[in-house]
């Protein structure tokens, strides 16, 4: 057929263009339809089938024209204005919410396949019966195009299988190893130990994390999470190795040997550790050398959680006592309080519990239930057992033992944020309370 085509190399290569880019383009619109599963929709139907009328109507005028059979005014004319009207009907389609498009899965396949099934077949032809050069070099081409093809989806799969294992043992939060990777590199010290090796292991649990999380909300935690495993993982040297287990819980790795471990546990305590307004972050510590204390890994970490868990009770307690005495100076001075003090912790308790907040929280609630009155040392005795009515002036005076309260329980950082409660006792839902007026869309934010 180019051999019978007549006019200058520019008119041969115009005519041979217009049905080379509509197949081009019409390739485009079936990768299209693979990526929307074979369920493109209305306006891409339209499209695809428009194209198709304008490469058969190109490639039909590119015949004839060659073979000089061409004649104006026949129906070969109206491809073109058809493939237009296609088009704008396309246009005029409701596109909805879109449809999915999917990035993997065998659509990715059908093209290449296609292309090398074709390829190959016009070098089998060729080899029984000589084709046109052309057509040999551009099949090799698709063949070896759909080669490069394979090696480039063969080191993207390399790479996307290094990303999902590196992945698998990564903490998204604080990119820390996670608990898998943990698992691994403790199975891996315990072997170490069997050559004479020394190792430590810290299990580390943050004390008040739950209260800031509840305060500041969820993403809030989430970045205190990543600098304190930030601040973590530049204690000690290049051998120490840290890990976040989940939740609030962080474990470290060192080999015992020619290290200072009192100084690098206290050093990765004050790394767990951060306050501001309104908290304060610490954490408890279990420790275990191995294979002194222990000699597997089970063992190393049921000895490591019970030390944590022993030290976080031993501060629980040193909690407790404050919270005994301020009791026993209130009873002192009104032992009726007694009875009423216990009875609203026990409708808090009941409350906490039927409403599913957690046992710390919980704790801290009766607390607040218990201390809610302890503002009331400040008040005068003629004042607090006046029998008649007070005057406006004694009855704001009252209405400041909640304020006053918090001040006497802010002394200790432990009862700080049972302060806060207490600070809210005598508010109400429609914001009529005191000392604050708050009302329900705002109860919660000043609570926390």
């Amino acid at each position: 057929m180019l051999d019978t085509t007549e006019g200058t190399a520019a008119t041969v290569a115009t005519n041979l263009a217009y049905p080379l880019g509509d197949v081009l383009l019409l390739a485009l619109v079936i990768g299209a339809f693979a990526l929307t599963r074979w369920r493109p929709g209305r306006a891409w139907l339209l499209i695809g089938a428009a194209l198709a009328v304008f490469a058969l109507g190109d490639s039909v005028y590119l015949f004839q024209t060659a073979r000089g059979t061409y004649v104006e005014g026949t129906l070969l004319d109206v491809a073109w204005p058809a493939a237009l009207l296609l088009i704008a009907c396309a246009g005029w389609q409701d596109r909805g919410g879109g449809r999915r498009i999917e990035g993997a899965g065998r659509a990715f396949l059908a093209v290449p396949a296609a292309c090398a099934g074709i390829g190959l077949a016009v070098l089998v032809l060729d080899h029984f019966h000589r084709v046109n050069l052309l057509a040999v070099v551009l099949a090799t081409l698709a063949l070896g195009g759909v080669v490069a093809r394979l090696g480039l989806t063969f080191r993207e799969n390399a790479l996307l299988l290094d990303v999902t294992r590196r992945d698998a043992v990564t903490d998204p939060v604080t990119g820390l190893g996670n608990r898998r990777r943990f698992v691994e590199s403790l199975e891996r010290v315990a072997d170490d130990t069997r050559t004479g090796s020394r190792w430590l292991l810290v299990l580390f649990d943050l004390d008040g994390f739950k209260g800031y999380n509840d305060a500041f909300g969820h993403p809030a935690g989430d970045r205190l999470l990543a600098r304190l495993g930030g601040k973590l993982a530049r204690v000690g040297g290049e051998n120490v190795t840290v890990y976040r287990l989940g939740g609030d819980e962080f474990c470290l790795l060192s080999p015992a040997s020619e290290v200072d471990l009192e100084r690098l546990i206290d050093d990765a305590s004050l790394a767990l550790a951060e306050h501001g307004e309104g908290f304060e972050v610490a954490s408890s510590f279990g420790a275990v050398l191995l294979p002194e204390e222990a000699c597997d890994p089970s063992g190393a970490l049921r000895l490591a959680d019970e030390r944590l868990y022993a030290q976080k009770h031993s501060k629980r307690s040193r909690r407790e006592r404050p919270h005994a005495m301020l009791m026993q100076v209130l009873y002192e001075r009104e032992p009726e309080l007694h009875s009423h003090t216990e009875g609203v912790a026990a409708l808090v308790l009941e409350l906490g519990r039927r409403l599913g907040i957690e046992r710390q929280a919980l704790d801290d609630l009766c607390r607040a239930a218990q201390l809610h009155d302890v503002g009331k040392l400040a008040i005068p005795d003629e004042i607090l057992h006046r029998p008649g009515p007070l005057s406006d002036d004694e009855w704001e005076f009252v209405k400041q033992h909640t304020v006053v309260g918090e001040r006497i329980l802010a002394v200790s950082p432990l009862l700080r944020p049972i302060g806060r409660i207490v600070r809210s006792t005598h508010e109400n839902w429609d914001g009529t309370g005191y000392p604050d007026g708050l009302e329900a869309s705002r109860f919660h934010s000043r609570h926390a």
